[in-house]
């Protein structure tokens, strides 16, 4: 190597998997032949993301940095020949996710160190990459105490000719696991036509996606497992167990340009039907005894009775739940206001004393014409308004004209008879007002 014999970095206690939030320390080791000069010497904690469109390529389309830190752990002067040791200590984010390395990108958290010579010198630069290992608890992923369950119904032909339909269904015993530990499956297939199916087969599925302009999707299985078919027209169950290897943890949002999902695949490979269960890899195995953090449904409000006493201000302080309100309740509609407004009737005749002691009323009451009579019937006697007097002498031709009518109108209809207002006694007396009428 020259003047630079021994650059290397090291991790206290030769330790090279962490977690988020811990510290980082180790020592950067220098050894020279001959001093040399330098401007600085860094040493940089990062972690970043980077992924491409092509297999192993090194050269990344899309990259994401989660986080850089960098110490000057010695300044611009001469480093004199012989060993140098320089510690240093990083502390790592909480927010930080699991290494990965795929085929097509890669999360990855390394430290380096540089040492920065002046002009026309050689730079020198080392590093070291490191694992980080988030934790999952699976107890915090909603419905994972739930099984995970689907059905797929197949339509069964043979040489391009229907011959029956096939239905399969499967589950999981729960949604959530971790290294180590079973995944028990349950197959139920129903055979309705006159055909064998084929072996049917279950495998663990590895989902990556890299999310660049057009994301690329990486599919593999990590365990199968494989049972017998079902003969034509009969059902069989199926059972069987497949034991979780190390893989990385799963994504829990989609917001990264790395997103790694699993999932078992269940599928006859005769007719080519096949179904889907989703299912979670953490660090933190799922607890039965645990209650599924799924939103609880709230109580319906039940109404106060007003005979009820006031809650004490001690229970008020220690009891936490929410106050239970009476239900709303429409408001009823207000009656419309009725019209003031009176319509106009006859006046007394207290108002008008002048009128009442200066015109004569004619209170003969008229006969039927079978009676003999042909006296003239004064307009006065219909009049129901004080005071009103119609003149005779203006109204002599159209009571004879009024008379005639009346014989002719008799002689044609000899049924029809006036009216007999003698037991009448009006007009004695005005007639009621409107608003009596209805009184009355």
């Amino acid at each position: 190597m020259g003047k630079l014999q021994e650059f290397e970095i090291t991790f206290n206690n030769n330790k090279t998997a962490y977690s988020p939030g811990e510290s980082v320390s180790g020592t950067l080791k220098i050894s020279l032949a001959q001093s040399i000069p330098c401007k600085a010497i860094k040493v940089n904690c990062q972690g970043v993301c980077g992924v491409t469109s092509k297999a192993h390529d090194t050269d990344w389309m899309e990259e994401e940095q989660y986080f850089s830190s960098s110490v000057s752990i010695a300044d611009k002067g001469t480093l004199k020949e012989g060993e140098h040791s320089f510690p240093f200590m990083f502390l790592l984010p909480a927010t930080a996710p699991t290494s990965f390395e795929g085929h097509y990108g890669s999360i990855m958290f390394r430290v380096r160190a540089f040492i920065d010579t002046p002009r026309f010198a050689k730079d020198y630069k080392v590093e070291k990459p490191f694992s980080m290992l988030n934790n999952i608890n699976l107890n915090e992923v909603p419905q994972i105490h739930e099984p995970s369950s689907s059905s797929v119904t197949k339509n069964f032909s043979y040489m391009l000719v229907k011959n029956g339909t096939v239905v399969l269904k499967a589950k999981s015993d729960l949604r959530g696991y971790i290294a180590g530990q079973i995944i028990k499956v349950y197959a139920e297939i129903e055979n309705r036509s006159d055909k064998s199916t084929g072996h049917v087969v279950a495998s663990l599925m590895q989902k990556v996606t890299y999310n660049t302009k057009k994301p690329t999707i990486d599919l593999r299985a990590v365990a199968e497992v494989e049972g017998p078919g079902v003969k034509g027209g009969n059902k069989g169950e199926w059972k069987e167990q497949i034991i979780v290897p190390s893989l990385p943890l799963s994504s829990l949002t989609s917001e990264n340009l790395i997103e790694i999902n699993y999932y078992i695949q269940v599928y006859l490979k005769y007719p080519e039907v096949s179904l889907t269960l989703p299912i979670y890899i953490g660090s933190v195995a799922v607890d039965p005894t645990r209650a599924c953090p799924s939103r609880a449904i709230p109580p319906m409000p039940v109404p106060r009775s007003s005979s009820s006493p006031a809650p004490s201000s001690a229970a008020a302080t220690t009891d936490s739940a929410p106050p239970i309100l009476p239900p709303r309740t429409n408001p009823k509609p207000k009656p419309r206001p009725r019209s003031t407004y009176l319509p106009p009737s006859a006046p007394p005749a207290e108002l008008y004393p002048q009128l009442s002691n200066t015109t004569e009323y004619n209170m003969e009451i008229p006969k039927s014409p079978d009676s003999g009579h042909q006296n003239a019937v004064s307009p006065n006697a219909f009049s129901y308004a004080p005071g009103l007097s119609f003149r005779q002498g203006q109204n002599s031709n159209n009571t004879s004209q009024n008379r005639e009518r009346s014989q002719t109108l008799s002689a044609s209809s000899p049924s029809i008879q006036p009216p007999d207002y003698r037991t009448s006694p009006y007009p004695h007396e005005p007639p009621p007002s409107y608003n009596d009428s209805f009184s009355t």
